[in-house]
């Protein structure tokens, strides 16, 4: 369920709420009864679980199996 930010014009309330997508939309404020806006998020960030390509290379410790750009033992160059 996502949520939303909101904003009120009377007092300047900011709030959040969790809502289907199906909900109508929030126009009262619930501190004042003002009117309020729905704000336009940013979204949310993707989220992996496990190992995935995005990990930081790994070092063989010696760096001389690099030196001319070769991988190390486990597929991997520590000069990268």
């Amino acid at each position: 369920m996502p949520a939303y930010d909101y904003l009120c014009d009377a007092c300047g309330s900011r709030f959040e709420r969790r809502q289907k997508m199906s909900d109508s939309v929030i126009e009262t404020c619930p501190a004042c009864s003002g009117h309020v806006r729905r704000l336009v998020s940013g979204g949310a960030g993707a989220i992996t679980k496990g190992s995935s390509h995005f990990e930081a290379p790994r070092s063989c410790g010696s760096g001389a199996c690099c030196a001319q750009g070769s991988p190390c033992g486990d597929g991997i160059c520590c000069n990268n």
